[in-house]
């Protein structure tokens, strides 16, 4: 039997988070799913399911992350048929999740599953109790080349500001996953190299998962008509060979005052991942950037202050957990959590 931990693909949004969840699913024993919204609402609901030793309680918590406000539909699986397995599976809120992504990967006769979801990389904490081996790769791109690409897509209805402060708490995120995860369940790569040499950067990624490269992963346009929803038209180009052709394209992309910006108040997060700042840009202290410029703080608050809060919520939650959330492989030993 070879490596079955769980893969969970993060960045930030427009780094090419599902580029990169086709590449790992165009792999013959790997399957990642479309962004399915079901994880962490679960998560942060999931007092309100009571204790899940109680197949009634696995049973209402199966029919929501089956017909709820949720991505379900796009995994092409049976409603009815989910809720059965997740009902006879473990009695640990990871373990209905993990039916799922089983059910999935199993529609496509792989042995390995996860999921990828941009907002994961700012909750792996609950990734980690959840699926405490799972194995975690990041996307990390150009912030500028992320803030013009997030501000064209239609689901994007906020500002510049809140754009930047997205992506430097993402490299926030990123920092500290560096600093804490073990090196065998964590993985960064560059989006600007991934797409320039995808082979190589690709062979990488496989070593890291302990698995044989396949050069179908090369080729992620094959897999998106099945693995990403059509509706979806912002993600148009997964359709297409993978190229270089939209790295730098910020430059072109964004007002002068915006890369002004952009480089005055996430510069830090710039340089320390090794991208360059311009040179005879604007001052930011002028014309349209000087009103983001003193908004910015107040945009970029939360950044600061979520964190904390979510802290104290978990930890008072957590005190009333006398359970493992972990998931637990059927017939497995239980994984602890906490």
């Amino acid at each position: 039997m070879g490596n079955e931990r769980p893969v969970f693909v993060v960045g930030c949004p427009r780094s090419g988070t599902t580029m990169l969840q086709l590449m790992l699913h165009a792999h013959p024993r790997i399957a990642i799913p479309p962004e399915t919204r079901f994880l962490l609402r679960a998560y942060a609901d999931r007092a309100r399911y009571g204790d899940l030793a109680d197949p009634a309680n696995r049973r209402r918590l199966a029919e929501w992350i089956t017909t709820g406000k949720t991505s379900f539909a796009d995994l092409g699986l049976d409603p009815a048929a989910t809720v059965e397995e997740i009902a006879a599976a473990a009695p640990t809120l990871g373990s209905a999740l993990g039916t799922v992504f089983q059910a999935y990967a199993r529609r496509f006769g792989k042995a390995r599953w996860g999921d990828k979801r941009p907002a994961y990389l700012n909750n792996l904490d609950v990734v980690r109790r959840l699926f405490p081996d799972a194995q975690i790769v990041n996307i990390v791109r150009d912030g500028r080349d992320c803030i013009a690409s997030i501000r064209e897509t239609p689901w994007y209805d906020k500002d510049v500001c809140h754009a930047i402060s997205d992506w430097a708490r993402a490299m926030d995120s990123s920092a500290r996953a560096r600093r804490i995860l073990p090196a065998d369940s964590y993985h960064e790569l560059r989006y600007e190299e991934l797409v320039a040499e995808p082979e190589q950067v690709l062979r990488q990624l496989c070593a890291f998962l302990g698995e044989p490269y396949d050069p179908a992963m090369a080729e992620p346009a094959r897999v998106a008509e099945v693995a990403v929803p059509s509706r979806k038209s912002w993600h148009r180009l997964t359709r297409e060979p993978v190229t270089s052709q939209r790295v730098g394209s910020w430059r072109e992309r964004l007002q002068p005052w915006e890369i002004a910006l952009c480089e005055a108040v996430a510069g830090r997060h710039l340089a320390a991942q090794g991208y360059q700042l311009s040179v005879g840009i604007p001052s930011v202290w002028h014309g349209p950037a000087l009103a983001h410029r003193l908004h910015y703080p107040l945009r970029d608050a939360p950044r600061w202050t979520l964190p904390t809060r979510r802290l104290a919520t978990e930890l008072r939650e957590r005190f009333a957990e006398p359970e493992s959330l972990a998931y637990q492989a059927p017939g497995a030993a239980p994984v602890l959590s906490r």
